[in-house]
Order: structure tokens, then C-alpha cells, then sequence
């Protein structure tokens, strides 16, 4: 799950929630706000995040209140998520900000959970998509995606939602979210919209924060690197070596450390093997100073 106290789940829990935005903090009082929704026949659209929301957040909450009657939001900063060597401590939380967002999207509610509420005492279930959390993130960060589809799948089960919306800058975990709903038949419908970016092209992430002013400019490597691919896809390139030196070689000139450029299929995300037949999604990871970005493009 993306986005943005104690490690994990909500920090601040003084904040006030703004005039017209109720915060709820347990599962049971989520699941009886949605149990009288759907008891009224009204339709809840729900962005989960882990908070410290940016642009990219609020298109989801403004595309959330288009599709529902109710917009609920979720801010948890899920421990199932990180490695031990990852950011989970030091990973960046608004909780004031977040709300005062929520509330100018026209947000019905901020589901704000701690993590003895999402993971209480003796907690052992897991949820697992084992092709599509293969490969590209899943390769480096191992157990990533289980983390993201049990959170997600618990998400689901409380709020209720009749449709979920993602961004598509985390393209594999929209994957893994779109086939763990299809194969434990959850009546949600996963919409996924398009990645937002600031003015210069580096995609919005909360993780930006972490980047240095020189780091900040050397990370447009990333959506530099992927341009160069869309620029020879559009001359009429279709083989994968071409596409993918292209995207690596500014890339790999001002990362730490390039992760992965992969070009993958759109839908099953397996290797394209050798040249375009469908469409398919440019995937590239890297790090810019100890920061790990992420972006993609659609080709196809």
C-alpha cells in the first residue's frame, strides 16, 4: 500500500479532524459506519494510503468522490510492509495535513487505525499472490507485496467499499491488488489512475521528501529515462534491448544504484520476451542517494 507516534499505523493522534470529515481509529466503528451506508443503499469509494498525502493522493479523492455516495479514506502506515532495514520508523506522517487534505476533497471519512487494531495480539494470517509478486520490487524487497495484499484485503473486509482506487506509479502492487480481488471473489471494482508529477516530471512520491536539493534534480533521471523510451516506442522501436538501454543509460548516470529497468507485460507482468505483441509497462527502481524511487511507462 502507498502513501505516508509509534512505528507503523497513526501518528498524531491529537489531531482534530476537520468540520465534515469524521475520524474513525477503530474497526469496530468503521465497520458500523459502512454497515449503515450500505444499509441506506449508498455506494463507498475508498482510497487506502499510508498518509503524508500529496496531488497524487488528492486525484484519487477526487476521483473517489465522483464514483461514491460515501469517500472514505485510510491512513496506516503498515509494519506487514517494510523489511527490518527499511524506512518504517522514519517514514513521513501529517496526520494534520492529511486531514485538512481529506476534508477539502470532500472526504466522508479518515479511517485512522493503530496496529493493535489492524494486527491485534496472536494476529498470523497472511494473504499471497505469488506469480505477480514475483520479480521487479519483489525481487529486493521479498515480502513486500504480502504485507500490501493482507493489509489491503483486511482494508477491504472493514470498509466495505464497492470500488477501491490506486495510483498507477506502484504498477505491480495494482497488479497484485487487482488479482488477489479477482481470486478471493471481493465485490470491489480496482480502478487504477494515472501517476501524477510535478512540473518537471519527477513522479509525486512521499518519499521525495527524503531527497536532497542535488538528489531531488538527479532523480529526474527517472522520468528523463523513461521520455527517451516513449520517444523511440513512438519512432516505431518494438524490440526490448533498444527500449530498455534507452531508459537505463540516464538512469544509471545519476542513480546510487539502478534496481532494476524491466519491461514487462501490462496485465501478467512476465517478461515481454525479446519484443512488443501486447501491452506492456517500462518498470524502473532505483536509488538516488539512500532514497529508493520508482516509476513506469505504459507502451502499447
Amino acid at each position: 500500500m502507498s502513501g505516508a507516534g509509534a512505528a507503523g499505523g497513526a501518528a498524531q493522534a491529537g489531531a482534530k479532524p476537520p468540520v465534515g470529515t469524521r475520524i474513525l481509529r477503530t474497526v469496530a466503528e468503521m465497520t458500523a459506519f459502512s454497515a449503515a451506508a450500505h444499509a441506506r443503499g449508498e455506494r463507498i469509494a475508498f482510497v487506502p494510503t499510508m498518509g503524508f498525502l500529496h496531488a497524487g493522493h488528492v486525484s484519487l479523492l477526487d476521483e473517489g468522490r465522483r464514483r461514491g455516495d460515501r469517500l472514505v479514506l485510510s491512513i496506516f502506515v503498515n509494519p506487514t510492509q517494510f523489511a527490518p532495514s527499511e524506512d518504517l520508523a522514519r517514514y513521513p506522517r501529517d496526520l494534520a495535513g492529511d486531514l485538512a487534505k481529506a476534508a477539502a476533497a470532500g472526504t466522508d471519512v479518515a479511517f485512522v487505525p493503530d496496529d493493535g487494531q489492524m494486527y491485534p495480539a496472536g494476529y498470523q494470517t497472511y494473504v499471497r499472490v505469488r506469480e505477480l509478486e514475483q520479480g521487479l520490487c519483489g525481487a529486493s524487497r521479498p515480502d513486500h507485496f504480502q504485507g500490501v495484499a493482507t493489509v489491503v484485503c483486511k482494508l477491504f473486509n472493514i470498509v466495505r467499499p464497492q470500488v477501491a482506487l490506486f495510483g498507477e506509479k506502484d504498477f505491480q502492487q495494482l497488479a497484485v491488488i487487482r488479482r488477489m480481488v479477482a481470486d478471493l471473489n471481493q465485490p470491489v471494482e480496482v480502478v487504477g489512475l494515472p501517476i501524477v508529477r510535478e512540473p518537471d516530471g519527477l513522479a509525486m512520491s512521499s518519499r521525495n521528501k527524503y531527497l536532497s536539493p542535488d538528489e531531488r534534480q538527479r532523480a529526474l533521471a527517472l522520468s528523463r529515462g523513461l521520455s527517451a523510451a516513449r520517444a523511440l516506442f513512438q519512432g516505431g522501436e518494438r524490440r526490448e534491448d533498444p527500449l530498455v538501454a534507452s531508459a537505463r543509460a540516464p538512469i544509471a548516470a545519476a542513480a546510487t544504484r539502478v534496481d532494476y529497468v524491466e519491461l514487462r507485460d501490462a496485465e501478467t507482468l512476465r517478461p515481454v520476451g525479446g519484443g512488443l505483441s501486447a501491452p506492456a509497462v517500462l518498470a524502473v527502481a532505483a536509488f538516488v542517494g539512500t532514497t529508493r524511487l520508482i516509476d513506469n511507462l505504459r507502451l502499447g
